[in-house]
């Protein structure tokens, strides 16, 4: 299983908001050139970020802007917005497990609780990243790489 990339080009997105907006229209052209993703795949997820009240964006060349002070949006507040996660579980079970076997029918049972535990471990150190700790190393490697 694997997190899509919805979730880190959401987060480029946001470096490229705090690191270029005061100097640029932020749009998705622009955003595609940074992240080299098709401008339709960046207005897609823009447009995700804006539904979860994390972006503002200005119709057309207005470009884009964070909807609060970066320390108040969370990795896990990004996640949940561009991730298509079922049912809030990011875990899902095979449909039909073989009530006949003495695995299948059990298997809820002897997984249920330690995926929720794993879930929750994630979502809390998700919780724990601020795009405030992303503005910060951001501005550090890029001092560092000129």
């Amino acid at each position: 299983m694997q997190i899509s990339s919805r979730f880190t080009l959401a987060v480029h997105i946001f470096a490229c908001i705090d690191t270029f907006g005061s100097e640029y229209k932020v749009t998705s052209e622009f955003l595609a050139e940074s992240t080299n993703v098709n401008p339709v795949v960046i207005r897609r997820i823009l447009g995700q970020l804006k539904n979860a009240g994390l972006v503002n964006i200005a119709r057309g060349t207005g470009g884009t802007s964070a909807a609060k002070p970066l320390s108040d949006i969370s990795f896990l507040d990004i996640y949940h917005a561009v991730e298509c996660i079922e049912n809030k579980k990011l875990f899902h079970f095979h449909e039909n497990p073989n009530p006949n076997c003495p695995v299948g029918k059990n298997i809820h049972h002897i997984l249920d609780d330690k995926l929720i535990r794993i879930q929750d471990a994630m979502e809390s150190e998700l919780a724990s990243v601020t795009l405030e700790d992303l503005k910060k190393d951001t501005a550090k490697y890029i001092s560092n790489s000129k």
